[in-house]
């Protein structure tokens, strides 16, 4: 798993998620934002679905030998594309999960009606994203403890009350859930700590990341897990 890093925990971010999510053997899921594709892996092992694992960084090749390594070569589909210009017919996916990923491309106002043309009628969207227990704009600044490890990217992390209000007053989904991970803070540190023993440069690359989160200990941050059906 450490050696698929490319976002905190995401195999018990995706576990979470998925119980407020229905899959169902022979469902098609885009995985938004698969990294190297362990969250593409789970999908297809632990559902029975066929996964189109779509990410910008990753080359399919590479990817594909994660899948086939994995034995879910047959059920996995790698596929390089940007969140904003998708290369999938309309309605072609019974679900959507991003894990790790959504923060980078999903708040401007526009993208969830975008994104919601590759879904079917009632399908699934869910995503896990690092979020904050309080709003920044609210807070009026960006914690200094986070601001020196993330910056200004932090606008981007928000409540999952935000969440909720910013896909329901569009009326094109119906919000299921909207909350935020118990102890987020705990299992994301437990996962910097593994990093840095697992990589040979873990320690300079995650102990910002450690000191970030023993300093905040759950105070701001968290992870927003949330789902919804499309209308």
């Amino acid at each position: 798993m450490l050696d698929l890093d490319m976002g905190p925990n995401p195999l018990w971010l995706l576990e979470d998620l998925a119980h407020d999510l229905d899959l169902r053997p022979g469902m098609r899921v885009l995985d938004l934002g698969s990294g190297k594709g362990a969250t593409s892996v789970f999908l297809a092992r632990e559902y029975g679905v066929d996964v189109v694992a779509a990410d910008l960084w990753i080359a399919p090749e590479q990817a594909a030998q994660v899948f086939a390594k994995a034995g879910v070569g047959d059920h996995v589909e790698a596929v390089r594309a940007e969140a904003h210009a998708l290369p999938f017919e309309e309605q072609s996916f019974d679900a959507i999960v991003s894990v790790d990923a959504f923060e980078y491309f999903g708040t401007a106002d526009n993208f969830l009606p975008y994104l919601l043309r590759f879904l079917r009628p009632g399908g699934q969207l869910g995503m896990a994203t690092p979020a904050t227990t309080r709003e920044i704009r609210e807070l009026g600044m960006i914690p200094p403890h986070i601001k020196e490890v993330v910056g200004w990217e932090a606008i981007a992390w928000h409540t999952a009350e935000w969440w909720r209000f910013q896909w329901d007053i569009t009326e094109l989904v119906k919000v299921t859930s909207a909350r935020l991970q118990q102890d987020a803070w705990q299992d994301w540190l437990l996962w910097a700590r593994a990093g840095a023993e697992h990589h040979p440069d873990g320690q300079s690359a995650n102990q910002p990341v450690i000191d970030m989160l023993t300093t905040d200990r759950g105070e701001f941050l968290s992870f927003a897990l949330v789902t919804a059906h499309k209308n």
